[in-house]
């Protein structure tokens, strides 16, 4: 089968009026999604693929293929874009969009999704990067009976406090903004604290190592680091509503499994209920989610692996679109384990 001659969908679902946690409401709700694959006879094939931090679904898809991490020709790819992408219901379109969504009201939204669109309550994986990594650890805790295993790449359980530190100087920065109304509320785009957005998120989203390395200039083909900070990161993050940037930041800095009625902040509790095979696989030299945050997971988890990245790119690594040997180390550990 040739590369995209596999059967795909794309779609809106309509959730109505979306009460979140904080008992706020989305207005006449809705989600992006895009599915890659056949949905089997007996439903029993489902991968849920939720995006990451200002991803939509098109850069998601580099890693799906027959011979790529995830084969649409085994398997029924349902990618569902997260609240605030631009895609779905998101706090740039939406005047009155509440001051914080949660994962867990993204897969309690995904969860529909896949019955109501699909007839499907149980899925075989949820596989994640970074925020979307998040997201497939909340579809464990949340759903402990109807997830099998879980694929957790660069992310977390719950977010940090080093990682609110830099959430916090993101949300800062943009807060700084004459555009700034308040509450992530903007009356125009603010390009300058955008474009320092950027250059604070290049120092996160990628090692010393790398730097070290200059793995911009001989990897990535930047004439200088100047040229790539603007380039890859400035001009990245600019092009993006910042309405939407702050409320995904928000979402991120939430992070936490147990943050809900079901566990009610017992954070162990919430990783001990979790009954999927879950594959951790942080990056060596992520900044964000550090190999140590799994080490302390692993103790409580049923059943787990820890994988380690080993990569000099960072939270980069986890997204390895571009770095051929980290894709290699993805796809053999994400096949064995969700297929064994």
């Amino acid at each position: 089968m040739s590369e995209g001659t596999w059967p795909q969908a794309r779609g809106t679902f309509s959730l109505g009026d979306f009460t979140v946690q904080s008992g706020e409401v989305i207005t006449d709700a809705k989600l992006e999604w895009k599915t890659h694959g056949t949905l089997s006879a007996a439903r029993d094939n489902v991968i849920i693929y939720p995006t990451s931090y200002g991803a939509q679904h098109p850069d998601l898809e580099w890693l799906i293929g027959p011979d790529k991490i995830l084969d649409p020709t085994r398997w029924f790819i349902v990618i569902p874009d997260m609240f605030s992408n631009g895609f779905s219901s998101s706090a740039a379109t939406h005047p009155a969009f509440p001051k914080v969504v949660t994962s867990w009201d993204n897969v309690q939204a995904q969860m529909r999704l896949l019955q109501e669109k699909f007839g499907v309550s149980r899925v075989h994986a949820a596989f994640g990067f970074s925020m979307g990594a998040q997201q497939s650890y909340h579809w464990a805790a949340a759903f402990p009976d109807q997830i099998d295993h879980a694929v957790i790449i660069c992310g977390s359980a719950r977010t940090a406090d080093h990682n609110k530190v830099f959430l916090s100087g993101l949300l800062r920065t943009l807060e700084a903004a004459p555009e700034h109304l308040g509450d992530g509320r903007f009356n125009a785009e603010p390009m300058l604290a955008k474009r320092a957005f950027g250059h604070i998120y290049a120092g996160w989203g990628l090692s010393q190592d790398f730097y070290r390395a200059r793995l911009y200039m001989t990897a990535l083909g930047a004439p200088d680091l100047e040229t790539f900070l603007e380039r890859d990161w400035a001009q990245r993050f600019q092009a993006r509503p910042a309405a939407n940037l702050y409320a995904q930041a928000v979402t991120w800095m939430h992070g936490d499994i147990s943050a809900n009625a079901l566990y009610n902040g017992n954070f162990e509790v919430a990783l001990s209920a979790i009954k999927a095979r879950v594959l951790l696989m942080p990056g060596q030299t992520d900044l964000y989610f550090r190999v140590a945050d799994h080490d302390a997971e692993l103790a409580v988890l049923k059943h787990a692996k820890l994988s380690v990245i080993p990569s000099i790119w960072g939270h980069r690594a986890g997204n390895p679109a571009v770095i051929p040997d980290d894709a290699a180390f993805i796809k053999r550990e994400t096949r064995a384990w969700i297929e064994g």
